[in-house]
């Protein structure tokens, strides 16, 4: 489970050298687990050669969340805050460089969005994402992304680290993030972390909406409910979990 835990966690794929420089295995052991994982369905190759985790992977993967006690803990919380704005309120868990969304309230008038149950996104470039880097010191930042090649989505996408933090400066500040277009064209959303050390649980919830329905001021607005709304779900999940032993 080892390798699978790798791949799966990996903000990219991994080529055969990278996972044989971390996983410490002889190279021929390397090569009969991997392919014993690829014919379980439990990772693939992508158009690169690069090991990603596969379909029946996936499968369970959703099958958990379905019972994760985080999202159950969060539900009634996101509802109260979609009731609040009328909008796309998201939950996602922040893994290595990345964003998995683990729950989501559409909006009366459902706009089409990347953000799918199960889908993973850039952190660098999501609301739930930079608001969940935010609670980590820069230097844990830095580590996280290195490697990584930020990926232009929009023109407001942000193009290396030192844009990333100066952005994630001023969420400190303020206490919540922005993503005004930096990953999904007309699509805008405020965010802000859910941090519950304990239970090493660190991820971001929004309110998402299309451009054009948003006016001057009206995300700021939502920050109140939003804020709000994470402290709520932390305060659950520190009630709910306990400690983690």
């Amino acid at each position: 489970m080892a390798l699978v835990e790798l791949i799966a966690e990996a903000p990219r794929s991994l080529r055969f050298t990278d996972i044989l420089k971390t996983s410490g295995q002889p190279r021929g052991t390397l090569h009969r687990q991997l392919k014993h994982l690829v014919e379980e369905g439990l990772i693939e190759t992508d158009g690169d050669g690069g090991y990603v985790p596969g379909l029946r992977l996936l499968r369970l993967a959703s099958r958990s969340w379905s019972r994760n006690e985080f999202r159950q803990l969060a539900a009634a919380h996101l509802q109260v805050l979609h009731e609040a704005t009328g909008e796309t309120v998201h939950l996602a868990l922040l893994r290595g460089a990345e964003v998995i969304y683990l729950d989501k309230v559409e909006a009366r008038q459902a706009v089409r969005m990347h953000s799918l149950i199960g889908n993973a996104s850039p952190a660098y470039c999501t609301g739930v994402g930079k608001a969940a880097l935010s609670a980590l010191e820069d230097a844990e930042i830095r580590a996280r992304l290195e490697g990584i090649r930020f990926e232009r989505f929009t023109d407001s996408t942000h193009e290396n680290v030192a844009s990333l933090l100066a952005d994630i400066h001023d969420i400190r500040k303020r206490g919540f993030a922005y993503d005004l277009e930096e990953h999904q064209p007309g699509i805008r959303c405020v965010a802000t972390s859910i941090h519950v050390a304990e239970q090493n649980i660190l991820a971001g919830v929004s309110v998402t909406a299309p451009a054009y329905r948003i006016g001057d001021g009206v995300l700021d607005s939502w920050s109140g409910p939003l804020l709000v709304a994470a402290d709520a779900i932390a305060r659950d999940v520190h009630i709910g979990l306990g400690p983690r032993q």
